[in-house]
């Protein structure tokens, strides 16, 4: 019974691992749709996600049925938990992403605002949590997950930043006010994003430690 769990718990890993890469090329053709402003590529992005989908729920049925049938308990325990939240912010990263590519693909329609938001840091920084999650899941890296959940901050900052940028063109363009709330909900989707990643390397934190890492989230690895 041992050996057959433990085939059960690799194969899960290979599969949410799987799920990872899609929801991470998934991701970066939105943040390049942002970039380029380009209409074909975010509907590809958005046409993509039910496959996101199907995955995500092959792997929570794989979950439940691995629970049932062999009843782990201690780290196998702790994985399969794991698994199941991360199952789900993989799905919401791909879920926003291709929200992000709806605000693109309506942006791109529209006669352009003469402002440019440069969105390049606060995507790149995303991008680096996501990539940095994943890796931290990869190799079960703490060191790696507790980084991630450091930049979720930076990442909170801009968006700010960018909120307030907003507000100031706003006024000066009232007419275009549809147009812009949409540039600024790229900035709350980025946002999330970077939520979504930081849980990720929580549940790792979780995964190897034993520790739950929320409420409140301290900044530092307890010593």
């Amino acid at each position: 019974m041992p050996m057959l769990l433990q085939k059960e718990l690799e194969k899960l890993k290979k599969q949410i691992l799987s799920l990872g890469a899609m929801v991470e090329e998934q991701f970066n053709m939105a943040i390049k749709a942002v970039e380029t402003k380009d209409h074909d590529m975010a509907v590809r992005v958005i046409d993509s996600d039910h496959n996101i989908d199907e995955i995500e729920v092959e792997v929570e049925e794989e979950c439940l049925k691995v629970l049932a049938l062999h009843q782990p308990v201690a780290v196998d325990l702790r994985f399969i938990v794991a698994v199941i939240k991360i199952n789900n912010d993989l799905e919401r990263i791909g879920d926003e992403a291709v929200n992000i590519a709806e605000r693109v693909a309506y942006i791109a329609s529209r006669p352009n605002v003469p402002v440019r938001f440069d969105y390049r840091l606060m995507a790149e920084k995303t991008k680096a949590m996501v990539n940095r999650s994943l890796d931290s899941l990869v190799n079960l890296d703490v060191e790696l997950a507790y980084q991630v959940r450091l930049q979720d901050d930076e990442v909170d900052k801009i968006n700010r930043e960018i909120y307030e940028q907003i507000r100031e063109v706003i006024r000066e363009y009232p007419d275009r006010g549809g147009y812009l709330i949409n540039l600024f909900s790229i900035s709350r989707h980025l946002e999330r994003i970077a939520d979504h990643a930081t849980n990720i390397a929580e549940e790792v934190i979780y995964m190897v430690e034993g520790v739950i890492k929320r409420h409140p989230r301290s900044q530092k690895r307890p010593k």
